[in-house]
């Protein structure tokens, strides 16, 4: 599923336009990510919780060329799955 295709699902779930539809899949983005930029965790109850990870320093190999490079340390988004969510899959 696209983004375009879960707004026209929520559109129709929900009884709203697509263009309101839009509006809410684009303001649950954001406020999530702004959430995460500033360190929060973001915790849906039966859905799941976002949040950031760091991520150490590290070697890795190019596999193209098995030359070893060194890849500084990051942070990542990471979604962890709710116990209901996971009983619905």
């Amino acid at each position: 599923m696209n983004k375009a295709e879960l707004v026209a699902a929520i559109a129709d779930h929900a009884e709203l336009t697509k263009t309101q539809a839009a509006a809410v899949v684009d303001a649950f983005t954001s406020t999530i990510t702004k959430a995460l930029k500033k360190g929060d965790t973001v915790t849906l109850v039966g859905f799941g919780t976002f949040s950031v990870r760091k991520r150490a320093a590290r070697e890795a190999r190019n596999p193209r060329t098995g030359e070893t490079i060194k890849l500084k340390a990051s942070k990542a988004p990471v979604f962890k799955a709710g116990k209901a969510f996971k009983d619905a899959m």
